[in-house]
């Protein structure tokens, strides 16, 4: 079925910025006397909140002020102002879905100052004026709360709407609030994915086809 709605995710989704975040926090963490390399901060973090990061790194052992949780957004904003990717084939998604007549929104866990930076270079920002929603605002993913909020404010059901995820916590997100998902990865490795009933996919054309609106 043509959904009349897609909800995507930000970062991983719409914008390559993982990567460049995870080298960010590995970093900073060393400073305050943790070590964990990027590739294991993705795997510890990735889809969760920088909330959430500061409290696993108190459990582990890293020694954080009271100010860290704006203090590393001010490190992750500067370099996010440098440019990041965006996905491949997600503006190519999004014009079919204007022709379509398909509506969208953002659901990401991030605030939304961190996703005008890495988006507004690209014009995404401005594609997607009015309809950003935050896991600040409205409740971080896993949580299906800021997906029934942007359900509602769209005047659609769960059945009629699609969700577009990189990470677990999206998709159990969906999972909760009845909405069919898209399991974005890139990479190939569907693990990830788990048992969540997401649909794997490793490109954006993928997603436009099983649509119809390719």
């Amino acid at each position: 079925m043509t959904p009349k709605l897609v909800i995507f995710d930000c970062d991983g989704v719409l914008v390559d910025t993982e990567p460049m975040t995870d080298q960010i926090i590995s970093a900073n963490l060393e400073r305050f006397g943790l070590s964990i390399a990027p590739h294991e901060v993705h795997r510890m973090f990735a889809g969760g909140t920088i909330e959430g990061v500061g409290i696993e790194a108190t459990r582990l052992g890293a020694t954080l002020p009271d100010t860290w949780v704006a203090d590393i957004y001010v490190e992750i904003f500067a370099a996010l102002r440098k440019g990041v990717p965006v996905i491949a084939g997600v503006i190519d998604l999004i014009r079919a879905l204007d022709r379509a007549g398909i509506k969208r929104a953002i659901a990401s866990n991030g605030p939304v100052p961190k996703m005008e930076i890495s988006l507004a270079p690209s014009g995404l920002f401005d594609l997607f004026a009015g309809r950003i929603y935050s896991g600040h605002d409205h409740g971080p993913k896993p949580s299906p709360d800021m997906l029934r909020k942007i359900i509602s404010d769209h005047g659609v059901t769960p059945e009629e709407s699609v969700m577009i995820d990189d990470m677990p916590a999206g998709f159990l997100a969906a999972k909760a609030a009845g909405v069919r998902c898209f399991g974005y990865v890139a990479d190939g490795d569907p693990s990830r994915i788990g048992d969540t009933g997401a649909t794997p996919v490793t490109h954006m054309d993928q997603i436009a086809a099983t649509l119809g609106v390719s």
